[in-house]
């Protein structure tokens, strides 16, 4: 998690306007389908995984398979047509949809195979057990506010990667650089100040801050964008968008 709230930005107005992929999983177009499930899987994957393993109680592999399960049975039977963003927010929902799932197949009293040929990306389940055995696992009373924060982390993970990956491609690494010492490694023994970026990286304070700010205003650019695809009302955008950043969007 980001050290300190300067990186929600002083600007605090809409990215580029995206197509839902809410909206788009509903598409008659079977590849705008699939990419908009794509979009959905990549932000969600981890806290359906975590919580399976957690509320549900399985084994690693029956998890692993269920996770697959769940998201290819949501493309193949629509699960999210039903969505009212009036009613509750997406997330809210389609913990609602995975228990539903779950409580169905737990009933059918079978050995769980039913999503590991059916992969929907290639997910890194190796990382999220790992995260698992290095985190305070919530009881059974705080589960939902454990997913919701599973969900949250996961959508700044992708932002970090996406930051990180568009600074290597455009000659900024010492931008990531910079903003993953200063901002991401918030609990190291050996806490960064900007004097001390400056002589690491042979550079001017100045540059230092510039650098960070550059880098705070993309990773708030690609998180919003992400959270664009994944909300279906400016409502709930808007509403997400205070709840991880703190900001007022206009």
């Amino acid at each position: 998690m980001v050290r300190d709230t300067k990186i929600g930005g002083s600007r605090s107005h809409f990215p580029a306007t995206k197509l839902s992929a809410i909206v788009a999983s509903q598409s008659q177009n079977p590849q705008e389908r699939r990419q908009a499930f794509e979009v959905l899987v990549r932000s969600y994957w981890k806290p359906v995984y975590k919580t399976i393993r957690i509320k549900w109680r399985k084994t690693n592999e029956d998890a692993k398979d269920l996770t697959q399960g769940f998201f290819s049975a949501a493309i193949e039977k629509n699960f999210f047509r039903g969505f009212d963003p009036q009613k509750a927010r997406f997330r809210t929902y389609l913990r609602t949809c995975l228990d539903r799932y779950l409580a169905n197949e737990q009933k059918a009293a079978q050995r769980i195979k039913r999503g590991g040929d059916k992969k929907i990306l290639a997910l890194d389940f190796d990382s999220a057990e790992n995260e698992l055995k290095f985190s305070d696992l919530p009881d059974s009373q705080s589960i939902e506010d454990y997913f919701d924060k599973e969900w949250v982390r996961s959508l700044f993970s992708i932002a970090v990667e996406n930051l990180r990956k568009e600074c290597e491609s455009t000659s900024k690494s010492v931008h990531f650089k910079i903003f993953e010492r200063y901002d991401l490694e918030a609990h190291s023994s050996d806490k960064s100040t900007y004097e001390n970026l400056a002589f690491e990286f042979n550079l001017p304070v100045t540059k230092v801050t510039n650098y960070l700010a550059f880098a705070r205003r993309e990773f708030r650019r690609l998180l919003l964008e992400n959270l664009r695809e994944i909300t279906l009302t400016e409502e709930e955008f808007r509403s997400e968008a205070k709840s991880l950043l703190g900001i007022d969007l206009k």
